[in-house]
């Protein structure tokens, strides 16, 4: 599974994270640093990659649209990018779980 990681988690997460979620990007790493969410929304379906966010926008959008793409909501206060790193790792299965599934498009993490 890729992850496209949202411009308001680190860039950081990607190389730490490589032996779980392999090809994972971050918007900055594919120039849509500044993008409004329609075009990350458009990237992440043309290049099959599950968003993952602090933002409530993305949430929001694929419970009224549906997806792809798929959500990884970070329903996290501030917290430091390790401690993003571990609970990614934590819930490696069921974000797995989520990515394949036919009818998942939301994963919450509170």
């Amino acid at each position: 599974m890729k992850l496209l990681f949202d411009e308001n988690l680190s860039h950081h997460l990607i190389e730490a994270l490589s032996d779980l979620y392999p090809e994972s990007t971050h918007v900055r790493n594919v120039r849509l640093e500044e993008a409004d969410d329609q075009t990350i929304w458009s990237y992440a379906v043309e290049h099959d990659y599950v968003i993952v966010t602090k933002d409530s926008d993305f949430p929001e959008r694929v419970l009224i649209e549906g997806g792809p793409p798929k959500i990884l909501w970070l329903q996290l206060g501030n917290c430091s990018t390790s401690e993003i790193e571990t609970l990614l790792r934590d819930l490696h299965r069921e974000i797995t779980e989520m990515g394949a599934s036919d009818q998942a498009v939301l994963l919450a993490i509170p």
